[in-house]
């Protein structure tokens, strides 16, 4: 994996595949950026909108093409094609007409890019997630899901709000399921190193009541955007950017990626979001944060509802 000529291939130029073509354009994530949909005429045209801007982001090559062939020798596979979720919809509702593109999508990927690493982006991902590793039988470090990555993200700019403090100095996330079912780590979240529910204490500002609130507003988030513009592009854009910098720079940051979790607090055999280890190699090792009895009894539930999704796919 050479930075110098390091490619991610985007499959999907739908709204959440170009934005994170231009996210990771701008942010200098690649040196090489491939769409590739099979729609032609519109991967051609989300192409040339990117070139034309070459320059004024970092140097870097960007193509496309409806043939899969593009991907061919990519370090980063990013999978972003899949069923559109629509307003009224959950994430789940879209399990099995994206779960049967995945058979079609990813050997053909696969074909050409064998030794990438494949992050899945489309939802429900972790469901999807664990489908594609029984489609591809990759090893479990090496195909992943962006998971709650963007949730940790809307939750820690809610708690910095509340609070009246740069994101930067929010540790907090949320895991699980990127989804309806999702928890919030309370237990575990520091602001500047002093224990979330110690910052409450001190200064009053985040309550049960608030908590709660947040929690509420981060799962509801998606169906807010997609009931306004249609769907969510920018921020997921960023957060599958942010996931291909950590894996070029080996940079081992603690991102909550959804991967097969055994024995994770007693939790086993699904794919779900916890604060993971990522690197160059992939999906590292997933920490054993600590979670209090009602986070655990709630992630439980999550694995649940993931697993019972899976299994009425076949898998």
């Amino acid at each position: 994996m050479s930075a110098e000529r390091f490619t991610v291939a985007v499959v999907g130029a739908g709204a959440v595949g170009a934005t994170m073509a231009y996210a990771m354009l701008v942010r200098g994530s690649a040196r090489r950026v491939v769409l590739h949909d099979i729609n032609a005429e519109k991967v051609r045209a989300e192409v040339l909108d990117l070139a034309h801007g070459a320059m004024f982001v970092p140097e870097a090559q960007v193509d496309g093409s409806d043939d899969v062939e593009v991907c061919r020798g990519a370090d980063v596979v990013v999978v972003t094609a899949g069923a559109k979720q629509k307003p009224g919809q959950t994430r789940m509702d879209l399990a099995e007409t994206t779960v049967d593109l995945m058979k079609k999508i990813l050997p053909a990927v696969q074909n050409v890019a064998p030794e990438a690493i494949y992050v899945m982006v489309t939802n429900p991902v972790d469901v999807v997630t664990y489908a594609s590793l029984k489609i591809t039988d990759l090893p479990p470090h090496r195909i992943f899901g962006s998971g709650t990555v963007l949730d940790s993200s809307r939750l820690r700019w809610l708690v910095s709000e509340a609070c009246d403090v740069a994101v930067a100095n929010v540790h907090a996330y949320m895991a699980g399921e990127h989804g309806d079912t999702e928890v919030p780590l309370w237990s575990s979240a520091a602001i500047g190193g002093v224990p979330l529910l110690e910052w409450e204490k001190q200064t009053g500002r985040l309550g049960a009541v608030r908590r709660e609130a947040i929690a509420d507003r981060v799962v509801n988030a998606a169906y807010e955007v997609i009931s306004g513009k249609g769907a969510t592009n920018y921020a997921v854009g960023l957060a599958g950017a942010r996931i291909v910098e950590s894996i070029r720079r080996d940079e081992r940051r603690v991102l909550p990626i959804s991967t097969l979790l055994q024995d994770w607090h007693g939790i086993t055999d699904v794919c779900m979001s916890v604060p993971t280890l990522v690197g160059a190699g992939g999906a590292g090792q997933r920490l054993l944060v600590p979670v209090d009895e009602d986070e655990l009894a709630r992630l439980q539930a999550s694995a649940e509802a993931i697993r019972g999704q899976a299994r009425r796919l076949g898998f």
